[in-house]
Formats: C-alpha cells, sequence, structure tokens
C-alpha cells in the first residue's frame, strides 16, 4: 500500500473557521479535476482562533500537489 500523506493549511484569526471550511471545498474540487487517487479531505476547528483546512494524497503525488497548492505543512497520515 503506497503511504499517504496528510498536507495541511492552517488559518487563524476570528474568521479561521470559516476560512477552513470553504478552502476544504477548493481542495476537493482539485481532486476532482487532477483526477487524485484520494478524495480525503476536511477541516479541524481547534479554538475561536484557529482552524485548519487538510487533503490526504499518495507520497508519490504528494510533490506535484505541493508545488501547486503550497500547503503550510504535512504529515504522513494514519488511517483508523
Amino acid at each position: 500500500m503506497d503511504q499517504k500523506i496528510k498536507l495541511i493549511w492552517d488559518f487563524r484569526g476570528p474568521a479561521a473557521a470559516k476560512t477552513a471550511e470553504h478552502h476544504q471545498k477548493h481542495l476537493a474540487e482539485f481532486i476532482f479535476h487532477e483526477k487524485l487517487n484520494n478524495d480525503i479531505t476536511g477541516f479541524t476547528h481547534f479554538s475561536d482562533m484557529h482552524s485548519m483546512a487538510y487533503m490526504v494524497v499518495n507520497k508519490i503525488e504528494m510533490k506535484k500537489v505541493r508545488d501547486a497548492l503550497k500547503p503550510h505543512r504535512g504529515e504522513v497520515y494514519e488511517e483508523n
């Protein structure tokens, strides 16, 4: 099985939650248009002032997506 990478965009400030939710929609559209292998996206709210949006890509696709979308950070994705 190919290793998966979770690409993450952090948003801070009073509009962080809405921005992360909206960004997640664009990530899902990108996956559809680029025909990527995974369709895992989402967002997480940590506090009133910090949220993140994320997408999961196969390691082989990571550099192409990273260069196109410029995530703030990434981590190895482990499925539950």
